[in-house]
């Protein structure tokens, strides 16, 4: 069960999916006008160029949310995202702040295999197993009860760019590690502080099982048995072809690839250090992009001078993300103005009071 509500969850009327693109894109300026300072519209860097350009803000969740939280005049944040980067900007900001998302359906099949029944059935379990000596961290890429979970036991939050001091502060409360809900992740951060992979353990849900195979007190780090479908989808086989096809180019991913193709790259790092990786880069430099697509093409079209490609030709963008679409935004704007919101995000002040807990842990460290 999701722990938001939503108000008034409706589908996209028949007459914007027949709108030309200019008639749309008017009427998105239109209400940006009128709105002004009112209304702050974020963009993740996943979304679709059609929905990008109307941004005010470009980044990744986080950031995001706690640029919204800094709107002190906006009264409406319309979140050009999926479920948790909202609900995470609802936490953030102050009561007299909405936070919109234009489609309901835009949501993050990582994020929703980390429920928060399985986790508390799981902890039970792993508790019985290790005893107290397990610190839960969650990606922020994660639902709010997940958050929620993880702050009320002790634990933070970490972003892909800061995993790993959130680790070592972890390790400095506890012995072992709970990770949500990217396996991928925190196996590669994990990897990159000197824990062996044979200290790694996985953890699933499905069959509630310790996937491991040594003594479990040699266990420091328990991970979740979760990933991004877009991230998981590089393959060996990927980097590979581009070291016999490109042998000049240099290959950087995202840690939520898998630790083999992760191991076999140049670099790898959050969607900000592939981003600013890029653009330090020299002229004519070449690249093989380990990310979602909708920012691997964006990145191609904003530096013309280098030579870049998707490491994976074959990769489909980010299918969650492309929900949110011209239509839907227009929509969504469009009822804001004339008062009769759509698919309002809001968490549960419970909820978003533990969750809180895990955010702050996370930032007062950064």
């Amino acid at each position: 069960m999701n722990l938001f509500e939503t108000i008034e969850k409706n589908t996209l009327p028949d007459q914007y999916k027949t709108m030309e693109t200019t008639e749309l894109e008017q009427k998105v300026l239109q209400v940006k006008r009128e709105m002004g300072e009112k209304l702050f519209l974020p963009g993740h860097h996943y979304q679709k160029d059609e929905v990008i350009q109307f941004a005010d803000a470009r980044g990744d969740s986080l950031k995001l949310a706690q640029l919204s939280a800094s709107q002190h005049e906006a009264e409406a944040i319309v979140f050009c995202g999926v479920h948790f980067m909202a609900e995470t900007a609802d936490i953030l900001t102050r009561e007299d702040q909405h936070v919109y998302l234009p489609d309901m359906r835009a949501g993050c099949s990582m994020a929703d295999m980390a429920n928060i029944q399985q986790t508390e059935k799981s902890w039970d379990r792993l508790m019985e197993l290790f005893d107290d000596t397990i610190l839960p961290l969650t990606y922020v890429n994660s639902t709010a009860a997940i958050k929620a979970f993880v702050g009320k036991n002790g634990g933070a939050t970490v972003t892909s760019s800061n995993a790993a001091d959130m680790l070592k502060w972890a390790f400095s409360q506890k012995e072992r590690i709970l990770f949500l809900p990217d396996q991928h992740l925190g196996r590669n951060t994990a990897y990159d502080l000197g824990i062996p992979l044979n200290q790694m353990a996985v953890w699933d849900p499905i069959v509630e099982e310790l996937l491991y195979d040594g003594p479990l007190e040699a266990v420091k780090v328990i991970l979740w048995k979760g990933h991004c479908s877009v991230h998981e989808n590089f393959r060996v086989a990927n980097v590979e072809q581009v070291r016999t096809d490109h042998p000049n180019m240099k290959i950087i991913v995202h840690p939520e690839c898998s630790r083999e193709v992760v191991e076999l790259s140049d670099l790898s790092g959050s969607t900000n250090a592939i981003i600013q990786a890029i653009e330090n880069a020299p002229p004519g430099s070449e690249w093989a992009i380990g990310t979602e697509m909708n920012l691997v093409n964006r990145i191609i079209q904003e530096h013309p001078e280098q030579h870049i490609i998707s490491l994976n030709p074959r990769m489909c963008p980010c299918l969650t993300m492309n929900r949110i679409d011209l239509p839907h935004l227009a929509w969504s704007l469009e009822s804001l103005a004339e008062d009769r919101p759509q698919n309002v995000i809001r968490v549960e002040s419970s909820v978003a009071s533990d969750a809180r807990k895990a955010l702050d842990r996370m930032l007062v460290r950064a």
